[in-house]
């Protein structure tokens, strides 16, 4: 192989193809923070994007805010994406994908989901296409450019396609390609560790307050620690229990602290609220009837 057949190939798959555009329907909190996550790191230009949503007051105030064209009515767009993302909630899937298939989709349009629950095989069968699919969880860190997403493909999606989605995540924050059936486990920590880490946070805070610390003070100490804790775990690779002994000096505060957490139980209280979670979203994405259906087969005991 040739100096400039390997540059070739080394080179990432453009996000959208040239005189196409990318679409994001649904211009909630995650639709906005990837449509400016994209202008920003310059991967797509202003001009070639657009979004729908299905309130008209989102839709005028996104559309100011990110000054690009977001309407109710986005249907006659749809021909002319080379990717879409659907950032709906996953109730409105079966309405929102029947729409964007019946808009006069392109065979090649590639959809990026972020509706959690809602696995690869059932994002096609909605669909009706063969249209390639890649299925994404991403968090609310996203916001701040430092958000944690998964990605996995569907059944016609290349691995070219994945890298496109690889590229379009990594301009908020860190994404990693992992097997579909690790989803509803990535849901339940990832995707709903934020609310976790904010709940740490402020019980953290609190305590600062009720041994003497200014509230603002006390926040400022607790949310800087965790960034820097998490910092040291990831730039480092050592075990999150190797850095904590390093700050566990015998017979000091800090393992007078440890053993009052372990006291009350905090390693399995954690693990715990994660497999609950994972519970939950292993039915983000199932239909109401399938639901009840399920949970009479428990209470019958099968």
């Amino acid at each position: 192989m040739s100096k400039e057949q390997e540059h070739a190939t080394s080179e990432p798959a453009p996000v959208i193809a040239d005189g196409m555009t990318l679409g994001v329907v649904g211009a909630g909190v995650m639709g906005r923070t990837l449509i400016r996550g994209l202008m920003n790191s310059g991967l797509i230009d202003r001009q070639r994007i657009w979004a729908g949503d299905k309130n008209g007051a989102t839709c005028e105030s996104v559309g100011q805010e990110l000054e690009i064209p977001v309407e109710v009515d986005f249907q006659h767009r749809v021909p002319t994406a080379d990717l879409i993302l659907v950032c709906v909630k996953p109730a409105d899937a079966p309405v929102v994908l029947a729409t964007i298939r019946n808009a006069g989709l392109r065979r090649e349009t590639l959809l990026i989901s972020i509706l959690a629950g809602v696995a690869t095989d059932r994002l096609e069968s909605l669909l009706g296409s063969e249209n390639p699919v890649v299925r994404a969880m991403p968090n609310t860190p996203c916001v701040v450019g430092e958000g944690m997403t998964v990605v996995c493909r569907g059944r016609y999606a290349a691995k070219s396609d994945l890298e496109r989605a690889t590229q379009i995540f990594e301009a908020v924050g860190k994404c990693i390609p992992v097997d579909e059936i690790h989803f509803n486990a990535v849901t339940a920590l990832s995707g709903s560790g934020p609310a976790y880490q904010f709940l740490i946070m402020e019980s953290f805070a609190d305590a600062g307050v009720r041994v003497g610390l200014p509230r603002q003070l006390a926040l400022t100490l607790v949310a800087q620690t965790a960034l820097g804790a998490a910092r040291m775990v990831l730039a480092t690779g050592r075990h999150p229990a190797a850095l904590r002994d390093d700050v566990t000096t015998p017979a000091g505060c800090t393992i007078a602290g440890l053993l009052m957490l372990e006291d009350g139980r905090i390693r399995s209280v954690l693990a715990r609220a994660v497999e609950e979670a994972a519970k939950i979203a292993a039915h983000l994405g199932v239909a109401p009837t399938k639901i009840s259906e399920t949970a009479a087969g428990q209470r019958a005991g099968r």
